[in-house]
């Protein structure tokens, strides 16, 4: 095609389009096309005009003039879409910058309102704040925001006082520098026995509770009952503590240092068996065995073992057998199936640390602690001590709210957590029926916490069975989930009730010789799920267990357990009464056994509805609170 047909056209400095049936056809002439001819071809920098067919080549074509306000754009350039939700008007394409200049004078109209309206406001409510001295606030729409001024006379030293685990002096001590707002260091000597011998030099005592501020002994709680009924305590304290701490006050708990270590009176007892372990975990031949059509896994044979006994010690064969026996008294191995102690002969066992259960118990750090384990009576007033202690400083004052966060992040924590290792070779079966009780009630809510802390809150009906049966710890060479220790121990081996589920337990006779003779309903007050349905966390003393499980009754029954609607003849339960209800007697017996540990009020309305004529009666379970008590 030739350009002669447009030669006018394409003279016009000016971009210039045509249109022909439909299509248009553009030729820019910002760059000038030279003329030329078939001969010559057209260079790839200029933009030629797209050949028009000669079928259409004779239509008329639609000329736009330069002098036309709206030039469409080049059909190849990209299109200028407007923001979703809003169509953009062709004059603020064609006046963009009018639009944005009158867009911003709106915005600044507006602030300038806004902002006068809100300096009306506060001149309003000046005379208002004149009470609040150091406190000044900012009414911001939406938005409240609340700037603590500093004070001239801000606390600079440190509040220390040494305390033990259920101590009522310190526990009163503690509530008050909490509800005066004073920031504290506590040192418990019942945790840290290592600073006991610190407070008898600084006081010539170890009574406690013993306040320090800075470095100087402030006295014990009869001192600062004195100077509060006397009102001297505010200006006692900023006398004190006007001055930054020195380097002779108590320093406070350092996390991740095990003082006992360095404790002389403390003496780590290597077991006397442990020399034979060690032979035995170099020269046993431990693969994987067939055994009643199962293959066992790292395993090894009562014959085995006898025979390298004989030839380590040079002694009979009677010799090694009572060797292996009491071997297996201290649980560094036990029978495969749980049929016997030991026996020689073709018998199957299995080291301790190859149990498939202990890799994912919570308690266990690559190894069994070989160490000569500790009276079972003694480590459990250890846990209760400890896990008093983290409850006192990390909970609220009713123990209705745990921070896990921060007993995670605690030296206190750290130290139970090195505790429970202590738990992998206890003999359980020496614990009497009161001590048994409260270590089993004590550690069930220890791994609550610990449980809460590791895999966080279970959230769905799978996920709370998991929780309760896949958690375990490894104790007296057996693992122990909460279910079992809830089923198997305190209920005497009773079924689960729903949602639970009990995974089977590891050996009949041990269960048989840990669970408790006989059933006490009040074990359901002292178990602590760690959910806001579910009763307060505390631990127990075997000495006092029986009257701190009633005192737990209490207080769960008054406060929320049971509600009774005498015009209704309603009388609302806990679902935990539901759920394990078989442990509990039938209905009206079961009401009036609850009638002891409610208040006077919610009694005589209970005895109204069970003593009106054998009038009928609606017992409705509460829904239960899953949410944590955080």
């Amino acid at each position: 095609m030739r350009f002669e047909e447009s030669k006018n056209n394409c003279q016009n400095p000016r971009k210039s389009e045509k249109v022909t049936n439909g299509k248009s056809y553009t030729i820019s002439s910002d760059i000038v096309s030279p003329p030329y001819s078939n001969s010559n071809p057209i260079s790839d920098h200029v933009h030629p005009a797209t050949p028009i067919p000669e079928a259409v080549s004779q239509s008329p074509m639609k000329e736009i003039s330069i002098d036309d306000p709206y030039l469409p754009p080049h059909p190849q350039l990209p299109k200028l879409e407007p923001p979703r939700g809003r169509r953009v008007s062709l004059e603020e394409l064609l006046h963009p910058k009018e639009k944005f200049t009158g867009d911003l004078m709106k915005f600044i109209r507006q602030s300038g309102n806004a902002i006068s309206k809100r300096i009306s406001v506060l001149l309003e409510n000046d005379d208002d704040d004149d009470s609040i001295d150091d406190v000044t606030e900012f009414k911001i729409s939406g938005v409240k925001v609340l700037v603590k001024m500093k004070n001239e006379e801000e606390i600079k030293g440190r509040i220390t006082f040494f305390s033990r685990s259920n101590c009522r002096d310190s526990t009163a001590v503690r509530l008050f520098l909490r509800e005066r707002g004073f920031d504290f260091s506590e040192i418990n000597i019942d945790v840290y026995s290592s600073r006991e011998k610190e407070l008898v030099e600084r006081t010539g005592s170890s009574q406690v509770p013993q306040i320090f501020f800075n470095e100087k002994h402030f006295g014990g709680l009869m001192a600062l009952n004195s100077l509060r009924n006397s009102g001297e305590f505010d200006r006692r304290v900023k006398e004190f503590l006007k001055e930054k701490c020195c380097g002779d006050a108590p320093l406070p708990v350092m996390y991740g240092f095990d003082e006992e270590s360095n404790n002389k009176d403390v003496v780590v007892v290597v077991d006397e068996m442990m020399r034979f372990v060690r032979v035995l975990r170099q020269k046993l031949p431990i693969k994987d065995r067939l055994m009643k059509m199962k293959i066992v896994k790292n395993c090894f044979s009562g014959a085995e073992m006898i025979e390298i006994l004989i030839d380590y010690l040079d002694c009979g064969r009677k010799k090694a057998v009572e060797i292996g026996k009491r071997l297996a008294e201290k649980h560094f191995f036990h029978h495969v199936f749980g049929e016997n102690e030991f026996e020689d002969g073709n018998h199957y066992y299995r080291f301790l640390e190859h149990e498939p259960f202990v890799s994912k118990c919570y308690n266990f750090r690559g190894s069994t602690n070989d160490m000569e384990p500790q009276s079972a009576a003694i480590v459990g007033q250890k846990l209760f001590k400890i896990m008093t202690a983290i409850l006192e400083s990390y909970s609220s004052n009713d123990h209705t709210s745990v921070d896990y966060m921060r007993i995670s992040q605690s030296e206190e924590f750290r130290r139970y957590l090195n505790l429970a290792q202590d738990f992998h070779r206890l003999n359980l079966v020496e614990l009497s029926t009161e001590e048994k009780l409260a270590f089993f009630l004590n550690l069930y809510n220890a791994m609550v916490i610990h449980a809460l802390i590791s895999i966080g809150r279970p959230e769905g009906l799978i996920a709370r069975r998991s929780f309760f049966t896949d958690f375990q710890y490894v104790v007296g060479g057996y693992s122990y989930s909460l279910s079992s220790i809830r089923n198997d121990i305190l209920r005497r081996g009773r079924k689960p009730s729903y949602p639970f589920i009990r995974p089977p337990f590891n050996n009949g006779k041990t269960r048989h010789e840990l669970g408790l003779l006989k059933l006490n309903p009040l074990v359901h007050f002292g178990l602590c799920d760690g959910t806001k349905s579910s009763p307060v966390v505390r631990f127990f003393t075997p000495q006092g267990v029986e009257a701190e499980l009633k005192r737990a009754a209490r207080e769960f029954f008054q406060n929320g357990g049971i509600e009774v609607v005498l015009d209704k003849r309603t009388i609302h339960l806990s679902r935990i009464i539901k759920w394990y209800k078989e442990d509990f007697s039938e209905e009206k017996k079961m009401l009036k056994w609850i009638m002891g540990y409610i208040d006077s009020n919610d009694a005589g309305l209970l005895t109204h509805l069970l003593g009106d004529g054998g009038g009928s009666f609606n017992i409705v379970y509460q829904d239960y609170d899953w949410s944590t008590n955080n």
